[in-house]
């Protein structure tokens, strides 16, 4: 039997920053594993910008440690921290070739010349760019130029790389590539990367695990179906893709049936396994794509409403429906082959369904 305990490359230990009055970041505690490529996710002023910028050094802790392979970096300088970085605005220069910018920080480091010109040909072949090395920055595409800059960051094998926002200058279709093509990159080099966006998508596609961060705290940290099917709470359910958020007043139960009074007067029937109190205040999830058109006589109906918008959006058709005066829910499900002529209409008195499982209950 194995008894190793993995150890993570990178701890953050009670670490918080102030600005002033402003607490950036408060308290976080968060272990790194060695070939992870874990997510900062959350809004603006959620704080995770603030960490990556003090993982990097640019930014020194109010209080907290920062451990580095088993070393405490907190006092060292960006350049002495040997940590690979990617931003938005990709930060090449303007004055020097493809090869050179990548050689850039091997030379800092006094590698020889034999062995530069080896790594920067091998590094451009993993960022599939080999026979760019002499053009200069204002050649390429801001896709190509990403890829350059993620090239240089990799190149002198740095234990960690840190990407903050690298593709939000970048239009949807390069987006996505991108996201594929750092996806690539890490599964063929399991390097550990930690990876900052405000990009829900971004983070579900691309990440081994996801930390939601709000107010400069972790929310919920897990891999992304974690997230997506079992939020905690309403903020992580509704920042991590879409969610019908739902309040209202425990009624009276027979059984594991339980009745709901909604917000806006609605009564709904839900199955609760665990002790709810009449007349506590509750709050449950459900996700779009997991209600339905319930025709059939034989389905447990939920609730009636009307379609006040129906959204064809290509692979899918989005209807927004008002329960009452208080409450309109989002419902998604697949465009019929037929077309756009097939589907609800906007008016139209519908009833709505879903399963038991698909009620997630939020603390």
């Amino acid at each position: 039997m194995d008894n190793t305990v993995e150890i993570p490359v990178l701890q953050l230990a009670k670490l918080t920053k102030h600005f002033g009055d402003v607490i950036a970041v408060d308290d976080v505690s968060l272990d790194i594993l060695d070939g992870e490529f874990l997510t900062l996710l959350g809004p603006s002023g959620s704080g995770k910008t603030t960490i990556l910028n003090m993982i990097a050094g640019f930014e020194f802790p109010t209080s907290g440690d920062i451990v580095l392979q088993g070393k405490s970096i907190n006092s060292l300088l960006p350049e002495k921290r040997n940590i690979g970085l990617v931003f938005q605005n990709y930060a090449l220069f303007p004055h020097m070739t493809v090869s050179e910018n990548i050689a850039f920080p091997l030379k800092m480091r006094k590698v020889p010349k034999k062995q530069i010109i080896e790594k920067v040909k091998n590094t451009l072949d993993l960022v599939q760019l080999d026979g760019y090395e002499k053009r200069f920055p204002k050649q390429l595409s801001g896709g190509q130029q990403q890829r350059i800059a993620v090239a240089r960051a990799l190149v002198f094998n740095p234990p960690l790389l840190l990407f903050d926002e690298p593709l939000g200058a970048l239009d949807k279709k390069l987006r996505e590539h991108m996201q594929l093509e750092l996806k690539r990159i890490h599964t063929r080099l399991k390097r550990t990367m930690i990876y900052v966006t405000h990009d829900q998508e971004e983070a579900l596609v691309m990440s081994d695990r996801i930390a939601v961060m709000n107010k400069g705290r972790i929310e919920q940290i897990g891999p992304p179906d974690e997230l997506y099917e079992e939020p905690i709470n309403a903020f992580v359910a509704s920042f991590i893709g879409e969610s019908n958020l739902f309040e209202g007043v425990a009624g009276g139960r027979v059984g594991d049936q339980l009745t709901v009074r909604l917000d806006g007067g609605t009564e709904i029937i839900l199955t609760r396994q665990e002790k709810i109190t009449e007349g506590e205040r509750v709050r449950f999830c459900i996700r779009p794509e997991k209600l339905f058109f319930a025709d059939d006589a034989a389905t447990r109906i939920t609730f009636s409403g009307t379609i006040v918008e129906s959204i064809y959006v290509g692979e899918t058709k989005r209807y927004v429906i008002r329960i009452n005066d208080e409450l309109s829910i989002n419902l998604r499900e697949m465009s019929t082959r037929t077309g756009t002529g097939m589907g609800r209409r906007e008016g139209e008195n519908v009833r709505i369904g879903w399963f038991d499982e698909s009620v997630k209950w939020l603390a």
